[in-house]
């Protein structure tokens, strides 16, 4: 009987030991929606977000009126996660009038980072 329980416990112990499903590839061909805001997305007065990069890791460049600034972004569900000044940001998709900006309230498809920071496509 011993011999049977130290059996069974070994081929169970053998059975863990064996091929495990890998955690997802951020480079995998799975489709990240935040994929699709890859490109120049303009404010008001010049300002402008330009994300770059792929498959949920990005390239943030913010461009106010002091000038352009760039961060390292990742896909979070439908949203980009980013540090600006060691405080996280969140850049998610909106319309027009979610901007916030009287200049942008028309437009259908843009980004927001804050009230008041948003970008729409052209």
């Amino acid at each position: 009987m011993k011999l049977q329980i130290a059996g069974f416990a070994c081929v169970l112990a053998l059975a863990a030991c064996g091929e495990r499903a890998a955690p997802p590839d951020a480079r995998s061909d799975t489709p990240v929606p935040t994929d699709a805001w890859v490109g120049q997305w303009n404010g008001p007065e010049g300002t402008f977000l330009k994300v770059g990069g792929s498959h949920g890791s990005y390239e943030i460049t913010l461009r106010n009126l002091d000038g352009p600034r760039s961060f390292k972004g990742t896909a979070d569900g439908d949203t980009i996660r980013f540090e600006r000044d060691g405080k996280p940001q969140v850049l998610r998709a909106t319309n027009g009038e979610g901007t916030g900006m009287k200049w942008l309230a028309d437009r259908t498809e843009c980004l927001v980072v804050a009230p008041g920071e948003g970008f729409c496509r052209e």
